[in-house]
């Protein structure tokens, strides 16, 4: 069995669920304790692929980054070297779905070749979604890049957003 290893981002503004969707992808686990991340947090989960190659044994090192103006400088050097990066806007939350395409911009302006996905979280609150799916999946169709509808509250399409970015980093 082929192993690798590839670094992945968590990009999106405050608030979005990076983190949460870490925790919930790597220890299955959510807490709605709201604590913002400073600078970065470093996760990793191992997750068994399948490619044209056979099973690959992937480790994602998953690179939480902070999603405040003032860490702009910074995250550039935190995004050098990722194989992959999850774009994760917030359902509730317009904006944060408009920021993605200059978080796209700056990791592919680090690492080019970088696999994108995007998540769009917290659709566990569908009675205060103010975006449309006519934004989410022309966003999604103008970065080139498939979504998935995330909760990580719930858990709704966690596994399945980073088992794709995964196949995209096996390919």
């Amino acid at each position: 069995m082929t192993t690798l290893s590839k670094k992945v981002c968590l990009l999106g503004d405050f608030a979005v669920g990076k983190t949460s969707l870490t925790r919930r992808f790597v220890y299955d686990r959510f807490d709605d304790k709201y604590i913002s991340t400073i600078g970065v947090k470093v996760s990793r989960k191992t997750v068994a692929i399948s490619s044209d190659h056979g099973v690959v044994e992937l480790t994602m090192m998953l690179w939480d980054l902070a999603g405040s103006e003032e860490f702009n400088q910074v995250r550039a050097s935190y995004m050098r070297g990722a194989a992959g990066a999850v774009l994760v806007c917030d359902i509730t939350r317009p904006k944060t779905l408009a920021h993605l395409k200059s978080y796209a911009q700056d990791v592919l302006s680090s690492s080019p070749n970088t696999q994108l996905i995007l998540a769009v979280n917290k659709c566990d609150l569908a009675e205060q979604q103010t975006l449309t799916p006519d934004q989410i999946e022309t966003t999604a169709t103008d970065l080139g890049v498939p979504y998935y509808l995330t909760s990580a509250k719930v858990g709704d399409e966690v596994e399945a957003l980073f088992r794709h970015l995964g196949r995209l980093l096996v390919a």
